[in-house]
């Protein structure tokens, strides 16, 4: 179990938003934090703290007036920390080697994948050949419905019809080097985990040679790191937002990277 920071911008800010609330229409959000420092402060403190696997996500679709002022934030945020950080956002086969260059340690790629609510071959193919799959990330962030967890694309605002399950996994752990999985339901709330969904990747990580995943989304206590840990098997790591006192929360940044470190 690792300790993955985090850095979201939106609009060219670094926030915390609740994540079923983003909206590109109007690029609109629900803000839990809105920083008034820039995303290389975040990546240089990671940095001194030696903590890897983060990732750097841009919130703004490419067609946004703010995507240019966002993608800036991220790419000195790369510059600050190169090696140590992974980037998500409109990556596509054709961009994903820029970000690289850049200083990333891994693109982490969605709906360039996920289209038309299925798995695009094609498209996996070719950005495996972009970068290799020891660069790859694959963001099956998912919501629940009809007892299944399906995963979500376009900024968490569109269903696919894919289901997150043994044979999905079975697929998709042959094209990347590892998972990041937003609970968007609980994400930005600070309400507590998804157990069920974390009981499930813990399984996965056994099951499918040792995948690594990152989970995101509800935690709010120091409690719910143990329950993750716990539920995970070890083996699922954290990424902790809004509940951070670096982003305006009340767990202390410090002590979830002690406590993290002693349980593993």
């Amino acid at each position: 179990m690792e300790f993955r920071p985090c850095i979201d911008i939106h609009n060219g800010q670094v926030k915390q938003i609740v994540g079923s609330s983003l909206m590109d229409c109007g690029d609109h959000a629900e803000e839990n934090f809105v920083a008034s420092k820039e995303a290389a402060y975040y990546a240089e403190l990671y940095r001194k703290k030696g903590i890897k696997g983060g990732h750097i996500i841009l919130l703004n679709p490419v067609s946004s007036p703010y995507y240019e002022v966002t993608r800036a934030q991220a790419m000195q945020a790369l510059a600050a920390y190169p090696g140590g950080l992974q980037i998500g956002g409109g990556v596509t086969a054709e961009n994903a080697g820029v970000f690289l260059e850049a200083g990333a340690s891994h693109v982490i790629v969605t709906s360039y994948v996920f289209q038309n609510g299925e798995i695009n071959k094609e498209h996996l193919d070719a950005l495996c050949r972009a970068v290799g799959k020891e660069h790859l990330v694959l963001d099956l962030s998912c919501r629940m419905r009809d007892g299944h967890y399906y995963i979500m694309t376009d900024r968490w605002q569109r269903f696919t019809s894919v289901v997150i399950n043994d044979s999905t996994m079975n697929i998709l752990t042959k094209y990347c080097d590892e998972f990041l999985i937003h609970a968007v339901d609980v994400e930005g709330k600070s309400q507590g985990i998804e157990t069920t969904l974390v009981t499930q990747l813990g399984k996965w990580c056994d099951k499918f040679d040792n995948a690594v995943v990152t989970y995101a989304g509800g935690v709010h206590c120091y409690e719910d790191i143990k329950l993750l840990g716990k539920l995970g098997g070890g083996k699922v790591n954290v990424t902790i937002g809004s509940a951070l006192d670096i982003f305006g929360g009340n767990l202390s940044f410090d002590k979830i990277i002690r406590m993290i470190k002693e349980a593993s």
